[in-house]
């Protein structure tokens, strides 16, 4: 096996137990993070209801905790069932009884058409070969009018390569993870292609960045878009 093959591997068994570590520790680190959660969530306050809510790449489950909008059911997905362990344990009981989690593969889910009305992909898009053909697949799970909520860094922009170096490049590299070749691996697509296929999809959706409110990818570190799905042309 190959030394760089056996890197991926080690790293994706780590995955589950390294994340929020690696994300959510240091003080600057977290503060970006949870910045980034609350950029998508901003849309939508407590006069919002969405009875039935998908998240797709929910990983350790962190951005629930951001949602502010009411909810009946919030469905929690991920490829990896130890992450979703996790998410487990960290939710505890809050939400009891209105959250679910199961394991599904983002690019191409189990449920039947119109069935959610939000749909939530939080630092989720990047990391799918033919996003293209995942976000069919997303429009078809949710109902007519449905919205469709993406977060996704604005790697590789400036800001975001440089906050990426100070960051969490030296925190994973101190766990021994070879973050280079690693993040090779996981951000299959860049922020400016992904905004290009999310724009000739969904034309008119509400776009937001952060932390500056400029249409810039070399300003910024996250972007965030909301398009409401219209299946009545079809």
């Amino acid at each position: 096996m190959h030394s760089e093959d056996k890197a991926w591997i080690e790293y994706r068994e780590k995955f589950s137990e390294i994340y929020d570590e690696s994300n959510y520790t240091s003080p600057l680190q977290s503060f970006v993070m949870r910045a980034s959660h609350k950029l998508v969530e901003s849309a939508y306050g407590k006069a919002s209801h969405f009875e039935s809510v998908l998240e797709v790449g929910a990983g350790t489950g962190e951005h629930v905790n951001f949602v502010r909008h009411a909810f009946d059911q919030y469905t929690l997905t991920d490829m990896d069932q130890k992450t979703l362990e996790v998410a487990k344990i960290k939710i505890g009981k809050r939400h009891e009884g209105r959250l679910k989690f199961e394991t599904q593969a983002g690019n191409d889910l189990s449920y039947g058409d119109n069935t959610f009305d939000r749909l939530i992909a939080s630092h989720v898009l990047e990391h799918i070969y033919q996003p293209h053909l995942a976000l069919k697949e997303w429009r078809r799970v949710l109902k007519n009018g449905g919205v469709l909520s993406i977060l996704i860094p604005t790697d590789p922009g400036l800001a975001w390569r440089l906050g990426r170096h100070l960051g969490p490049r030296k925190n994973a590299i101190a766990q021994g993870i070879a973050y280079d070749y690693v993040m090779a691996r996981e951000h299959v697509n860049s922020c400016n292609n992904l905004i290009a296929i999310l724009r000739h999809y969904f034309p008119g959706a509400k776009e937001s960045w952060w932390p500056l409110p400029v249409p810039s990818i070399d300003l910024n570190l996250f972007f965030a878009f909301h398009a409401i799905v219209n299946k009545r042309e079809e």
